[in-house]
């Protein structure tokens, strides 16, 4: 961190240097999070995960000059006595560990619910007991199915926010039922969200919880067969991501017409820095971190996503760049989806002042960019089949 005037708060008060345990920190999140810290704060972090891929460039070479103020260990929380004593040593703990592919709920409910409930029992324990301060990761699946989705389709009150918008302190979470195998992911977050609440409540554990909306940038997800497993199936902006690379169309699950909003990872970095260094204004609160100018339906986000490659690439997309495939021949039985996903950001723009900056283009260009060059050569090579390199 370059040296210069001191850093204050959004209250004027000096910010004291932190000790940070991140657990999860060789993620996509906690890899830009981990640069954030370096770059820009006089904080500490002691990065915890079984992977440190991610964060390989903030490890290495020993020289770098942020190199005393970064620690990896590398652990499972599931079965390691050393984590209680890691977060003991620190000022905050930011728990980012989970199981969060849509394609791994219903198909593997049970390491779902355990990765992102019984896992994480532990850290909240550990924190409440201790006297230090949470940010624990959620995400805005807790909130379910809108009330507008239960609405007749010629409703004109579909287009009414107060349907569809998902507020922190007001909108109800409503699951599908239990066969729907896909919910045990929010179900699990949203149990941990009450159970971090009562510790709150009754035991005084600070704490600040954040509901991601679709946080897009590089190194998030990973490409089958290159970084990850050729069976596996990421998130939707990976899939689409991997068949662009491959010149493959892009397949639209129950023809795409899910509303989304995307976030740049930059900006919600942003937001997370806020809430690490104002705990006077984060304390307490649970936080929307997403960019609700930035909605699209998943047909449109594929179309969007063609476009942009293509001016990244050089090369024409396909002349049919899309196909439509039913949730069940893609996600298998027991898949269920959320209608529209749009942040209300009353809360975190009063607490923190913040606001999301980059449009939907431009965070498309900037990850799509990142992919061609750090994915094409390695398909070509996997393939056989030449794909253009900037």
């Amino acid at each position: 961190m370059a040296s210069g005037v001191a850093r204050v708060d959004l209250d004027g008060r000096p910010i004291k240097p932190l000790t940070i345990c991140m657990i999860g920190a060789g993620g996509f999140i906690g890899s830009h999070l981990c640069e954030k810290l370096m770059a820009e704060t006089p904080h500490r972090v002691l990065a915890l995960d079984v992977y440190s891929d991610k964060i390989k460039h903030l490890l290495e070479p020993g020289t770098l000059p942020w190199a005393d103020r970064i620690q990896f260990h590398r652990l499972n929380i599931k079965h390691d006595s050393r984590l209680e004593g890691l977060i003991k040593m620190s000022d905050l703990t930011i728990n980012l560990a989970a199981i969060c592919t849509p394609a791994d709920y219903n198909t593997r409910p049970l390491d779902t619910i355990y990765s992102n409930f019984i896992d994480a029992l532990p850290v909240v324990k550990y924190c409440s007991e201790n006297g230090k301060r949470l940010i624990h990761f959620s995400t805005c699946e807790v909130y379910g199915k809108t009330i507008g989705s239960f609405l007749p389709k010629e409703s004109p009150l579909r287009q009414d926010p107060a349907y569809y918008m998902l507020s922190e302190d007001s909108s109800p979470c409503i699951f599908g039922p239990i066969e729907k195998q896909r919910w045990s992911y929010a179900c699990a977050k949203q149990l941990i969200e009450r159970l971090i609440y009562g510790e709150g409540a009754e035991n005084g554990l600070e704490f600040t919880i954040v509901r991601p909306f679709n946080w897009i940038g590089p190194r998030m997800d990973f490409i089958p067969g290159i970084d990850g497993p050729s069976e596996g199936v990421p998130r939707v902006l990976a899939c689409f991501s991997n068949a662009l690379l491959r010149r493959q169309q892009l397949k639209l699950v129950d023809g795409g017409q899910s509303q989304r909003t995307f976030i740049f990872i930059k900006d919600a970095i942003e937001a997370v820095l806020l809430m690490i260094e104002n705990p006077a204004r984060a304390n307490g609160h649970i936080f929307n971190v997403g960019n609700p100018n930035n909605e699209v339906t998943v047909r449109q986000l594929a179309e969007m996503m063609t476009q942009v490659y293509s001016k990244v690439n050089g090369e024409p997309p396909l002349e049919v760049p899309t196909v439509d495939v039913s949730s069940k021949e893609f996600y298998g039985e027991g898949y269920d989806d959320s209608d529209k996903r749009i942040p209300d950001m009353t809360i975190i723009n009063r607490q923190l002042g913040w606001n999301p900056k980059t449009s939907l283009w431009d965070l498309l260009e900037s990850t799509l960019t990142y992919q061609h060059r750090t994915y094409a050569e390695a398909i070509k090579k996997a393939t056989s089949k030449p794909i253009a390199t900037s």
